[in-house]
C-alpha cells in the first residue's frame, strides 16, 4: 500500500521549471511565439530547429557611431548565412554588463545554425580604451567591422542625434558652434569631434589586433551604392555571394535605398537620413581644415584613401 502511494505522488508531481532557457536547453525543439495585433485566439507557432544554439559572435561591428552601422546590419543580415543582434548589447564598454560574463554575453545573441555567422553591433566600441583588449580576451580571432564616413558629415549627423534626443526630452540643446569652437578654434574635447579623429582609436584596435582581422566599409558609398560595399564583406566574412541587386530598391520618398528581401520591403528607421544644421561657411571651412591632418593619419595607418577632402 505504502509502495502504491508513493507512485501516486510521483505521477502527479509538477516538473520543475527552469527560470529562463540556458545555451544548452536552446538545442531542444521549442515553440516560439510570435507577437500578434489584436486578439488571436490560435496564436501561430514556429519550431526552432533542433540544432540551433545561442553563441559567441564570431563578427562584431565596432562602429563608429552615426557612421551607417544600423544600415549595415540591416544590410548584412539579408544573408542567409548570419544572424544578427537586433540591439546594441553594449556588452564590452558597459561594465554592468561585462561583468556578467560572457555567459550571459551569449545569452543576447539570436540562436544560429551551424554555419550560421552570429554578429553584434555597437558602435560605442570603436572609441572605448577598455574595448580592444576585452574583445581579444572573448576571440583573437573575431573579425572587425568598421564603417567610416566623411568625419565632418559624421560630426554632424552626431550633433543631430543628440539635438533631437534633447527635444524628446524636452531639453533646451545647446547650438552646434558653441559646442563646436572654443576661443575661435575647433573643439577637439568636444566628444562629437574627437569621435570623428579615427585615428588615434583605430591606433588602439591595432594594437591589439592585426590588420587582418578589420574590414572597413565605406558609409558615404553604402549610402549611394550598396550592392558593391555589401560584396566586399560577403568576401571578407567568407559568406558565398548572395545579396543581390534585387536586395535593394531606391525610395525617391526617403533619398535613400531600403531593403527587399522575401517579397517583403523596409526602409531604415524615420530617425535615419535627418537634415543636417548648417554652419556657416566659414566654420565649415575650419572644421574641414582641422580633419586633414587626422584623416591623412588615418589613411596611413590603414593603408587605403577615402573622398574626404
Amino acid at each position: 500500500m505504502a509502495a502504491f502511494f508513493i507512485l501516486l505522488l510521483f505521477l502527479f508531481q509538477s516538473p520543475a521549471v527552469l527560470s529562463r532557457p540556458t545555451t544548452e536547453t536552446l538545442s531542444a525543439t521549442r515553440p516560439v511565439i510570435l507577437p500578434q495585433e489584436g486578439p488571436s485566439p490560435m496564436p501561430p507557432f514556429i519550431q526552432e530547429p533542433l540544432n540551433a544554439t545561442q553563441c559567441l559572435p564570431s563578427v562584431l561591428i565596432i562602429g563608429v557611431r552615426k557612421g551607417g552601422t544600423r544600415a549595415l546590419i540591416e544590410m548584412l543580415s539579408l544573408h542567409s548565412d548570419v544572424v544578427a543582434a537586433q540591439n546594441e548589447v553594449h556588452f564590452f564598454d558597459w561594465d554592468s554588463h561585462y561583468q556578467q560574463g560572457l555567459g550571459w554575453y551569449a545569452s543576447q545573441m539570436p540562436p544560429a545554425l551551424p554555419g550560421q555567422l552570429t554578429v553584434e553591433k555597437s558602435p560605442a566600441y570603436f572609441t572605448s580604451s577598455k574595448v580592444p583588449e576585452r574583445v581579444r580576451h572573448m576571440n583573437p580571432g573575431v573579425r572587425l567591422l568598421l564603417i567610416v564616413r566623411d568625419p565632418v558629415e559624421r560630426v554632424l549627423s552626431d550633433y543631430t542625434q543628440v539635438f533631437h534626443n534633447h527635444l524628446q526630452k524636452r531639453k533646451r540643446p545647446r547650438p552646434l558652434e558653441a559646442l563646436l569652437l572654443r576661443a575661435g578654434e575647433v573643439n577637439a574635447a568636444y566628444k562629437a569631434v574627437n569621435r570623428s579623429i579615427y585615428h588615434e582609436h583605430m591606433r588602439r584596435w591595432l594594437a591589439t589586433f592585426p590588420r587582418t582581422s578589420f574590414h572597413l566599409v565605406d558609409g558615404d558609398a553604402l549610402i549611394r551604392e550598396p550592392l558593391a560595399e555589401m560584396q566586399g564583406v560577403e568576401r571578407f566574412l567568407g559568406l558565398r555571394p548572395q545579396i543581390s541587386t534585387n536586395n535593394f530598391y531606391f525610395n525617391r520618398t526617403k533619398g535613400f535605398y531600403c531593403l527587399r528581401q522575401h517579397g517583403h520591403e523596409r526602409c531604415l528607421h524615420e530617425s535615419k537620413g535627418r537634415a543636417h544644421p548648417r554652419l556657416p561657411p566659414d566654420v565649415l571651412q575650419k572644421l574641414r581644415d582641422f580633419f586633414h591632418e587626422p584623416n591623412r593619419k588615418f589613411f596611413q595607418l590603414v593603408g587605403r584613401a577615402f573622398d574626404w577632402d
